[in-house]
């Protein structure tokens, strides 16, 4: 099962491709998460990476196709895969066709603008174990801190009112032509998130695989 998550950034990918991959038993590629571990770490991709993230534009195709195209020759792959945060643009759609990497469907979560706002600039990270809640809809149980470890949670620099807008006015002229460059391949299956908790979204997406 060769899967691409697709939609707004807050739409919920990484939340569905966690619970995926634990239904299914393959592996998640998160470039998001790839790329801010590599921008924590110092690397030179990583500061690359940060120039654009931080304001909210999409990081430049070499550097993506660069760590995706590594990740996919790993032994872990060989059954199956979910792509998450990859590829946001048709380039990049191209290019991952030019792996030689053949995709079964792609998931494309559905939710309104003004609830991906409210959702982006309430998320709250935890630096240690990357665990994500929100200020609202998913509190911990101590406020600020990690339910997990104790960490003291933080919000990400580019989960400002003004970034995420601009994140969300990037999707929709960069991102969203790969649902009808999806859709030409009959591989599209659109998914509503706006108003559901993540259960039930992901209900809804697991019977679609499971046909």
């Amino acid at each position: 099962m060769r899967l691409i998550m697709l939609g707004a950034p807050g739409a919920g990918k990484g939340t569905q491709a966690r619970k995926i991959m634990e239904r299914y038993e393959i592996p998640q590629v998160s470039t998001g998460d790839m790329l801010r571990e590599a921008r924590r770490n110092g690397t030179e991709m990583g500061k690359k990476a940060a120039e654009f993230m931080d304001s909210g534009r999409l990081v430049p195709d070499e550097v993506v196709v660069g760590i995706v195209s590594e990740r996919l020759q790993a032994d872990d792959m060989k059954k199956g895969f979910i792509l998450d945060g990859f590829p946001r643009t048709v380039p990049q759609a191209e290019a991952l066709s030019k792996f030689g990497i053949t995709i079964d469907k792609v998931v494309n979560l559905e939710v309104d603008e003004e609830e991906l706002v409210e959702r982006l600039t309430g998320r709250l990270t935890c630096p240690k174990c990357s665990a994500m809640y929100h200020k609202v809809f998913s509190q911990p149980k101590v406020k600020w801190v990690c339910d997990h470890d104790g960490a003291d949670l933080i919000q990400r620099d580019d989960d400002t009112e003004a970034t995420v807008r601009n994140r969300l006015k990037v999707y929709k002229e960069q991102t969203f032509p790969l649902v009808k460059f999806y859709q030409k391949e009959g591989i599209v299956v659109d998914v509503s998130g706006t108003g559901k908790n993540a259960g039930g979204v992901f209900d809804e997406i697991q019977s679609i695989l499971d046909q």
